[in-house]
């Protein structure tokens, strides 16, 4: 593999340096380094960032395929600047198994785009009664570290009590989707004023944070470790906050879109804007995005749920939840974190590559930019400003909320352990 030298990037959003990568790695960090025998790569005024990490990705695959696939997925997260995703066990059949687990796995590997870590459910079927072969889909090729029956809540206290407790053993951790079900059936966005205006069944924030309470309660008691996918209301907000400052072995995640989309959006009846949990109020916004701020949330992750067109192009009720994500996220942290100034290109990094990867344990991703690291890396136009086109996404989907939104930042390049994915905003 040929050497690459990025020349005059500001690392971090830091002062101009370049960088050289010399195969799988990064051999050099330093101002006006030799191109002797490089492909350069001219990044004066863009920003370079390790690679993004996802800890909250649905590549449908297996069974879902015409919603997306394991490649279209990875090229989708390469052209929004990702390395490594970490793939949601909905599929059909259900990831509960160290044989599926490793199909996802190998997919990955073959396609090459991004590192693909499969998530293992929780249950099995994602039923919420049965604990499903977690030892055997951590000790399998896969190795698996982190489970979530993401799209259900694991409801029962004590199915998530040894869940908790089996994960213990090997370092593993609970990615809960925390939504009480009897208190959200019929529920069709977030319970509140626009909810009564519309008629529509309301969703309330209490479904979201008694679970998450009880829960850190649980990870307290057995001395686990417990992640909350997608945090969505500023209730919920206070009790990791509390639960952190009991030293509770807690994270959790917030979604692009939570950060910068509400429900006042639903008044347009648009499906595209029906996801799980649904979108907030102003002040929830708000909340999230101080929280991100101040590491009580301490990832992005962006939730990417693509489905076919007839699921979303149909009347509200009937309409699937969920959002494409992983080409726009870094372009709205920019809007709502960035550009507002609650959080400088390293907090970025931070909370997109550095956090996530230490909390699903992704090897080689997340590493600091500096000589010996692996190069996984990103480059940034943040001068950038465009409308949002899904026309020309990677993604085989294109339930995107942001159609025809002007958003800042553009990924123009990409790289997996020194390999061109992406290269002036075009998959290799």
């Amino acid at each position: 593999m040929s050497k690459i030298l990025i020349r005059g990037a500001k690392v971090l959003g830091g002062e101009p340096q370049d960088v050289l990568i010399d195969g799988e790695t990064i051999a050099e960090v330093g101002r006006d380094l030799s191109a002797e025998g490089a492909e350069v790569v001219e990044a004066a005024g863009k920003v370079l960032l390790p690679g993004l990490v996802d800890l909250h990705t649905h590549l449908r695959e297996p069974g879902r395929e015409d919603s997306e696939t394991v490649l279209t997925g990875t090229r989708a997260a390469a052209s929004g600047g990702y390395t490594s995703v970490f793939a949601m066990a909905n599929t059909f059949p259900v990831a509960d198994t160290a044989g599926v687990v490793e199909q996802v796995y190998r997919l990955g590997r073959e396609h090459g785009y991004c590192d693909v870590q499969p998530i293992g459910a929780v249950t099995v079927g994602l039923e919420g009664r049965k604990l499903a072969e977690l030892g055997a889909m951590h000790e399998s090729a896969a190795g698996v570290t982190v489970f979530s029956d993401d799209g259900k809540c694991v409801d029962d206290a004590v199915i998530m009590r040894r869940a908790l407790e089996y994960v213990k053993a090997f370092g593993g951790v609970v990615a809960q989707h925390a939504q009480e079900p009897r208190l959200t059936e019929g529920a069709q966005m977030n319970e509140g004023v626009v909810s009564a205006e519309l008629g529509l069944g309301g969703w309330p924030a209490v479904a979201e944070e008694s679970v998450i309470a009880r829960d850190v309660l649980l990870a307290e008691h057995v001395g686990s470790r417990v992640h909350i996918c997608h945090l969505s209301t500023a209730g919920s907000v206070e009790i990791v906050r509390w639960a952190k400052s009991r030293g509770i072995d807690v994270t959790a995640e917030v979604t692009p879109h939570h950060l910068l989309l509400t429900d006042e959006l639903v008044r347009t009846y648009n499906p595209v804007y029906k996801v799980n949990p649904p979108l907030r109020t102003e002040r929830d916004v708000h909340a999230l995005r101080e929280a991100l701020a101040d590491g009580t949330i301490d990832i992005v992750a962006t939730d990417h749920a693509p489905h076919p067109h007839e699921d979303k192009d149909c009347e509200w009720a009937a309409a699937a939840m969920g959002m494409v994500g992983l080409e726009t996220a870094l372009s709205v942290v920019q809007d709502t974190m960035v550009d507002t100034g609650l959080l400088d290109w390293a907090g970025v990094a931070d909370r997109m590559s550095v956090r996530p990867a230490q909390i699903g344990q992704a090897t080689g991703h997340g590493r600091p930019v500096s000589a010996g690291e692996p190069a996984n890396l990103t480059l940034v136009d943040t001068a950038y400003r465009g409308r949002v086109d899904p026309a020309g996404f990677a993604s085989r989907s294109r339930n995107t909320p942001y159609e025809g939104r002007e958003l800042p930042g553009r990924v123009t390049h990409t790289w997996l352990r020194g390999k061109a994915t992406l290269v002036d905003g075009k998959l290799t």
